[in-house]
């Protein structure tokens, strides 16, 4: 009797499943890209080879850091799986490009992809402020990028607030991880004026989080000015050509957000003394041209004064040459009727009338005798 054990079809590719889920429940397998298709421009599809065998693998498009072609070597991390109609597989979920080749190659790929859409154009780069008041830190916690930044930034000015991400930048969850703290520092209740993501250098490898899509697109996207500092000078990553500004080191770009406070510090002293040198002139100038105004002022009001003077002995004169009692000084009179009028012409006189003579010394009567015209 045979007791060999036999499954069903759905039984042992489920069979087969849990000893996958249970022996290999995530693999990172590394060979060259072979086969290479995207369908509904969702599902990626392709196989993974090297001299004596070949894998396939399946999985989206999120899960792409960024163009790829056929021949580049791959390092992919996913979970093999038995589908009950299509076969073996791996199920994606991350994929690396490896060597500086296949590196370089991915990077010029999506470098000309992301050019095309107008990503890196000098146009829509923001200025950042100078010196912003809070900044949200994106870097791993116990590098030594973190320690420069913070050190730097410090020592040149106080007082700006740092909101820090902890990321890991480099390796698999380092996309992920990068793409989240963007979105949260975008997120936050107290937005940052500048986001700074930062690392220190490395091999092409350790960079390579820093030239996928992901996380060029999130940078291009943050509505944050974006400072990115890559601790390399011989390649310039893709995130720092998306960035608004991008730095040499973590340490250069904390010089780049923050004025020397011992520069600004000398700076003032200069200005206070020069601001001390400007308010003595001006006192000086002041005093000498109040003098000078005091000057035209006390010759103003003698001429003022000597005018007023002459003025009034001329009005003096005046009113004394119409001062009536002089003539009287002089052998006139003043005759008046007798109700007090006036005498200016004969023409108001009749004989027999009598008049008031005002003279000089006193008053008398006299009635008239005759009157004659001239």
């Amino acid at each position: 009797m045979d007791e060999r054990l036999v499954f069903g079809v759905s039984d042992f590719v489920a069979y087969l499943n849990q000893t996958l889920e249970a022996a290999y429940p995530y693999v990172t397998i590394e060979g060259e890209l072979a086969n290479f298709r995207v369908s509904k421009n969702r599902w990626v599809y392709f196989d993974l080879k090297d001299e004596a065998s070949s894998v396939k693998f399946f999985g989206t498009v999120y899960a792409l850091p960024g163009p790829l072609e056929e021949g580049m070597v791959v390092r992919v991390s996913g979970n093999p799986r038995l589908h009950n109609l299509y076969g073996f597989s791996v199920n994606v979920q991350a994929i690396t490009p490896v060597g500086e080749g296949a590196l370089r190659r991915a990077a010029d790929l999506l470098a000309a992809k992301l050019q095309a859409e107008g990503l890196f154009a000098s146009e829509r780069k923001r200025a950042l402020p100078y010196p912003p008041q809070r900044v949200a830190l994106i870097t791993a916690g116990e590098s030594a990028a973190y320690v420069d930044f913070l050190k730097i930034l410090n020592a040149r000015w106080r007082g700006v607030v740092v909101d820090h991400y902890d990321v890991q930048v480099q390796g698999e969850p380092a996309v992920g991880q990068i793409v989240a703290a963007i979105t949260a520092a975008n997120a936050a209740a107290e937005v940052s004026d500048v986001l700074v993501l930062t690392r220190g250098g490395g091999s092409a490898d350790d960079l390579a989080a820093f030239s996928t899509e992901q996380v060029t697109r999130a940078v291009a996207a943050s509505r944050i000015p974006t400072l990115v500092a890559i601790g390399h000078e011989v390649d310039v990553s893709l995130a720092e050509l998306a960035a608004d500004q991008r730095a040499s080191t973590p340490s250069n770009a904390a010089e780049l957000l923050t004025p020397d406070r011992t520069v600004v510090l000398s700076q003032l002293e200069g200005l206070r003394a020069d601001l001390g040198r400007g308010l003595t002139r001006l006192v000086a100038d002041r005093k000498e041209k109040m003098a000078e105004q005091r000057s035209e002022l006390d010759r103003g009001l003698r001429i003022a004064y000597q005018t007023a003077q002459l003025r009034l002995q001329t009005a003096w004169q005046l009113l004394n040459a119409y001062d009536p009692t002089a003539a009287l000084q002089r052998g006139y009179a003043l005759v008046r009727e007798s109700n007090g009028s006036l005498v200016k012409r004969v023409g108001q006189l009749k004989t027999g009338q009598t008049v008031e003579l005002a003279l000089s010394d006193g008053h008398a009567t006299a009635t008239i005798e005759t009157v004659r015209k001239l």
